[in-house]
């Protein structure tokens, strides 16, 4: 496909303002394994408590991290005294699970009944003696993986500043080196510090799998670029430590509320970068971070090019045919860009919720990808209309349709090869070393028809839904 002078900038349009996702309270699931000392407590009804035992299965070797404060007729009607019984349950909490901070996770509910948790919960963490953070991660106002953006737009307000550091504290962290640097030479820990080059505090933001964030440190460290810290930390009392001046580079695309805290309460300066999903998208993140601290990027241009070489085998799969986004996880600006970038056309990223400026970088180099590979812009929907999609679907006919898990079956039932959004969410997706696991998501649909159709099965599959 050429493009024409209609289609040489992005277009964007907005339908209904339902957001057709998962409930945001959800981003309990992976942030209390990310977040080691933390225990969340959700306050809001049954319905609640069913979507997380559905979402996030039942825990059999291990009991998980987080809790329901159930509101029932009596809460709702106001014959409760709201401070005491959630006093109750965290100094339950306290005693059995002694967590360094306790999270409430305000839902839909507490939205209508106008519970004053932000009132609440300073005074009940003076009498406890634990550090509780609000978080309002309720459906009425917030996609599925905005959850998690509330929630560390809360915790950047606890990140320390930095203090006069003591005498104790001192030999401390002179003990801690000198474990950190146990059999190494003099030499070879000066050789190890001098690989950094003298720029200003970096912290990095969004919550990615333990490795990914080694990964991920470990691409800037190349270029001689230190991470000061990370938001979230493995546990809440090493919060990183953000001073004004201090630069913030955000990893994930539904960070825009967390990336606001951080520029007006904290006085950040952000990185406005793509986003490291992808090889194309991650030399990007990084030549950006090296360019705002003048340094010029090393061996970039190489490891991309030696991670598509890799991953040639998945990309031929999927070079010349088309994908529809419905929009669920804020996630299809970035995968539609790399999906471009691997040979495919994408008429349409339908997404919940749109930050312009947050996203600013990734809708350029979405933009600049379309044009080198000489495919049509595609037109970016936002808060879709999922009966006018469909609609839209039928007329082209896509060869693969990433969705939400409501619509998948209906839409296989109609011959129409589909992808849950989700698993992208869940999977790990970020840095030069995961494009390959993005890939075998959305070729994974597309290899299973091949397979079928080797078998012989997707005929007898059409005779039976025809029938």
């Amino acid at each position: 496909m050429t493009v024409t002078a209609e289609n040489t900038a992005l277009t964007f349009e907005c339908e209904t303002g339902n957001y057709h996702t998962f409930c945001p309270i959800s981003c309990v699931a992976w942030l209390y394994q990310k977040i080691e000392d933390s225990f969340f407590l959700v306050i809001g009804t049954k319905t609640c408590g069913y979507f997380l035992q559905n979402a996030m299965g039942v825990m059999i070797f291990a009991e998980p991290r987080y809790a329901m404060a159930e509101l029932e007729e009596g809460d709702i009607s106001a014959q409760l005294n709201d401070f005491n019984e959630l006093k109750r349950l965290c100094e339950q909490i306290k005693r059995d699970r002694n967590p360094s901070v306790i999270v409430w996770i305000g839902t839909c509910t507490t939205e209508i009944i106008k519970m004053d948790l932000e009132g609440l919960a300073p005074k009940l963490e003076a009498e406890i003696g634990i550090p509780i953070v609000v978080a309002r991660a309720n459906g009425l106002d917030y996609a599925f993986t905005q959850g998690e953006d509330t929630v560390l737009a809360a915790m950047a307000n606890r990140c320390p500043a930095q203090t006069p550091v003591t005498e104790t504290e001192k030999n401390e962290r002179n003990a801690i080196q000198k474990l950190l640097h146990f059999g190494k030479k003099k030499e070879e820990v000066i050789e190890e510090e001098s690989e950094y080059v003298n720029h200003p505090p970096l912290v990095l933001f969004g919550s990615l799998p333990d490795p990914v964030v080694t990964q991920l440190t470990l691409e800037l460290k190349k270029q001689g670029i230190k991470v000061s810290g990370w938001l979230p930390t493995k546990r809440f009392t090493e919060l990183p430590v953000i001073e004004e001046g201090y630069y913030v580079a955000g990893v994930n695309p539904f960070l825009s509320r967390t990336a606001t805290t951080l520029m007006r309460r904290r006085k950040c300066k952000l990185i406005s970068a793509p986003f490291p999903i992808g090889p194309d998208g991650t030399r990007a993140w990084v030549e950006k971070i090296c360019s705002v601290f003048g340094i010029t990027p090393q061996g970039l241009e190489a490891r991309e090019a030696q991670i598509w070489e890799n991953i040639e085998d998945y990309v031929k799969l999927i070079r010349g045919k088309s994908v529809f986004f419905m929009g669920d996880n804020l996630l299809e600006i970035s995968l539609a860009r790399f999906l471009v970038r691997c040979g495919m056309t994408v008429p349409e990223i339908g997404i919940p919720y749109m930050d312009k400026r947050y996203q600013a970088a990734e809708l350029s180099l979405l933009e600049k990808t379309c044009q080198e590979m000489g495919v049509a812009l595609p037109k970016i929907i936002e808060k879709p209309d999922n009966y006018n999609q469909v609609q839209r679907i039928y007329e082209l006919k896509p060869d693969l349709v990433i969705t939400g898990m409501s619509h998948a079956n209906p839409l296989e039932a109609r011959g129409i090869n589909t992808k849950w959004s989700v698993e992208f969410t869940f999977a790990q997706i970020h840095g030069f070393g995961n494009a390959r696991d993005i890939l075998e998501l959305v070729t994974r649909p597309l290899r299973r028809n091949n397979n079928l159709k080797d078998l012989g099965w997707d005929k007898l599959v059409r005779e039976a839904t025809t029938a």
